[in-house]
């Protein structure tokens, strides 16, 4: 069985000299190369994403020292942040503070100069499901500055007792094993779970699949949809379960859409690729980072000396502006000072 529960403590932690992973051309591991972005090569600097016909370009993400964020021409909109993978409960050699790294993540949101409405957490809260853990994801995560917080479930979150304790603190009100939808200005957000019952891969499931089927069908396809999960729903790497099995039928149901954005962590790097509508964007952590697909024998916390592990983590800002039919990614190192 291939590993998917590759940050566990007890995988081996790999050393890294902290240069530059660079993809290997040769691999045919499903990766789209043109759009693939390395974790060394640019999790240390922030940039601005504009999606404009499914083509992607970026410039520096702008200092907010002097209380201006990045400009996008045009219309009006609203920001939100994605943070994933916190591990609170990890404290291994690739990070024994990942209460800290949280904090300096939730500092560095607290200090934009517009107020996010919202903020995503992509999974695995904590890094073994236990109360104590939870608890103190809950008070450090209350303390953002945001208008409203949303999770969905890592497997970490649920591997002890399938995701009960998880439902109890952070997906009230969910349907089944943790999905939602909601709209907010205009923008339909869906929240799903793929992190239950892995084998090599993540899974969806039928209830699941049939429910955003339905959640889909009335709206308009020039909605702007936001999907968010733990997961990838492409398939980043197979031989270490970066990828969701039923994933592709998902996509198939938002291919009406004229403008679709997919969230994820799991990976612990930035990995991009836009295909035809969709524009698929995975977070660094705010724990530990892992190694580039193929870079290393398997997935799992990666040792980068002590002074470079912040530009390794970092958040994902993303701004909506309302005519512009893709939306705007920012990703941000922790070691990028506001």
């Amino acid at each position: 069985m291939k590993n998917t529960h590759n940050e566990r403590p007890t995988q081996q932690e790999l050393q890294h000299d902290g240069r530059a992973a660079q993809p290997d051309q040769a691999n045919n591991d499903g990766i789209d190369r043109r759009h693939f972005l390395g974790c060394m090569a640019w999790a240390g600097t922030g940039l601005l994403w504009t999606m404009a016909g499914g083509v992607p370009t970026s410039r520096l993400f702008a200092s907010t020292a002097s209380g201006e964020g990045p400009h996008i021409p045009g219309g009006t909109g609203f920001s939100f942040v994605q943070i994933s993978d916190s591990h609170i409960g990890f404290n291994k050699a690739a990070n024994q503070d990942v209460t800290g790294t949280l904090k300096v993540a939730l500092d560095k949101i607290n200090r934009l100069p517009t107020t996010p409405d919202l903020l995503l957490h992509t999974g695995d809260i904590s890094h073994s499901s236990r109360p104590a853990e939870f608890d103190t994801a809950q008070q450090l995560v209350q303390a953002a500055k945001v208008g409203q917080t949303f999770y969905v479930p890592g497997e970490h979150d649920t591997a002890s007792d399938d995701g009960v304790l998880y439902r109890e603190r952070f997906g009230k009100g969910a349907l089944g094993s943790g999905w939602y939808s909601f709209t907010h200005k205009g923008v339909h957000f869906i929240g799903l779970n793929n992190s239950m019952q892995i084998d090599a891969l993540g899974k969806l499931g039928t209830e699941q699949l049939s429910w955003l089927k339905a959640d889909l069908a009335s709206l308009s396809a020039s909605t702007p949809i936001v999907v968010f999960a733990h997961i990838p729903l492409w398939m980043v790497y197979s031989d270490w379960g970066w990828g969701t099995q039923d994933g592709a039928e998902a996509l198939s149901y938002l291919k009406r859409f004229g403008s679709v954005t997919v969230l994820n962590g799991h990976i612990h790097q930035v990995v991009q690729k836009v295909e035809g509508n969709v524009a698929f964007h995975t977070a660094t952590s705010t724990a530990f980072p892992q190694p580039a697909p193929g870079k290393a024998p398997s997935a799992g916390p990666m040792v980068v000396p002590a002074g470079e592990l912040r530009s390794v983590l970092g958040i994902t800002e993303v701004k909506y502006i309302a005519r512009h039919s893709h939306l705007a990614i920012v990703d941000s190192s922790l070691a990028e000072q506001a």
